[in-house]
């Protein structure tokens, strides 16, 4: 039985989205910037994509901009909502928990002089309101935080915190990360006060290389890359027409039933946390997997058993998992999310992480624990030697 439990690493296409592609590909071809028949189909498809996108986040159409995907549409939303701004000492604020997409594109601001907080995050990596309310100063330019963590699964009062910006610092742009909750769970962006929002089809059964960037009506921005008029010319080039078309069609399925999948994947989480409670000791869960927490994400350690080791035991096994994000499991370090959470090297060193997805079964689940039963059995005895 093959099992794959990696699912906030990239997700398997739905047979629709392939199908859609490729007709694309055959018959769809016109470049939607060519003003003949050929051109203005594929321009009146993408226009149909663009609605269903923005109605998903209660966004205008007119708000939604095709990306390469989360990494693309971060650094495009904190550079070019900041670029106005270069010539001041304004104040960015993100957690240390955050994608590395955002981390990063941090570093590199605080090059050009701008002013990096980092606000305080608890021993489950949820954000701490009163330490943010204290970093939103007058001269806070944008704030950047995640909907749902990539690794942990915890997910942030995003509402609460657009509430705090706008009372605070209403001049500062909120910035969400939704790549993990970007058609798992409903999103307001008018509700939140979030101003840029980032999504990645790739995460919920569309194709890689596409995503989105939200930007609400009167943020400026201004593009990383130059070239024609496309998108406003906010992220000019030929739009990826099979990518795009294949996102509209991961979307619109799992829209359909967004919450009853929601409440379908909770209930896997909950199965497949019994069982290893029955079957196997010394367990620890990162991350508030029992309370604000998302269902599709579960991060555990094993304690005594090395996360890589196990890794690759499961996966002869044909169960696929991750030892961290898909972003950074090839770097020799640490988790940065899972240190920041204050835990010991241990139970670092330990940690697994399993993302589901609403196709997962129970059958795949209890498949899973018994041959990490088996595994851990084996390995523990092994390192006692």
């Amino acid at each position: 039985m093959e099992v794959y439990l990696d699912n906030a690493a990239t997700t398997k296409p739905l047979k629709r989205v392939i199908e859609a592609m490729i007709d694309t590909m055959e018959s769809n071809y016109g470049n939607p910037s060519s003003l003949h028949r050929k051109g203005f189909e594929v321009e009146r498809k993408i226009k149909d994509v663009r609605k269903t996108l923005g109605k998903e986040i209660k966004g205008k159409p007119s708000e939604i901009i095709f990306t390469s995907g989360g990494t693309e549409g971060n650094n495009l939303a904190i550079l070019g909502a900041l670029d106005h701004l270069k010539e001041k000492k304004a104040r960015i604020i993100t957690l240390p928990t955050e994608h590395k997409s955002v981390l990063n594109t941090f570093k590199e601001l605080a090059n050009k002089g701008f002013e990096i907080c980092y606000g305080k995050v608890d021993g489950n990596g949820r954000v701490d309101l009163s330490h943010l309310k204290e970093l939103l100063q007058k001269n806070t330019a944008l704030v950047s935080i995640s909907y749902i963590n990539n690794e942990t699964g915890v997910i942030q009062p995003i509402q609460k915190i657009g509430h705090m910006i706008r009372e605070n610092c209403p001049g500062a742009k909120f910035h969400v990360d939704a790549v993990q909750a970007y058609g798992k769970i409903d999103i307001d962006v008018k509700q939140s006060n979030i101003h840029l929002l980032t999504a990645s089809a790739h995460k919920i059964h569309g194709p890689k290389g596409v995503g989105v960037l939200y930007v609400k009506e009167g943020t400026l921005i201004k593009p990383l890359l130059f070239g024609g008029a496309q998108q406003r010319s906010i992220r000019p080039g030929t739009e990826n027409t099979p990518g795009i078309l294949g996102f509209g069609i991961s979307i619109k399925e799992l829209s359909k039933n967004k919450r009853e999948a929601y409440k379908s994947v909770l209930d896997l989480k909950e199965h497949f946390i019994q069982r290893i409670e029955e079957e196997i000791e010394d367990v620890t869960y990162i991350g508030d997997a029992f309370g604000e927490n998302s269902p599709y994400i579960l991060n555990v350690s094993f304690l005594g058993v090395k996360s890589e080791v196990l890794l690759h035991s499961l996966e002869s096994k044909e169960i696929y998992v991750s030892s961290g994000s898909a972003c950074t499991s090839t770097e020799l370090s640490h988790s940065h999310v899972l240190k920041a959470l204050g835990l010991d090297v241990e139970t670092i060193d330990s940690a697994i992480r399993f993302s589901f997805s609403r196709y997962t079964t129970k059958d795949e689940l209890d498949y899973t624990v018994k041959q990490l039963r088996i595994i851990i059995k084996d390995l523990r005895m092994i390192m006692k030697r």
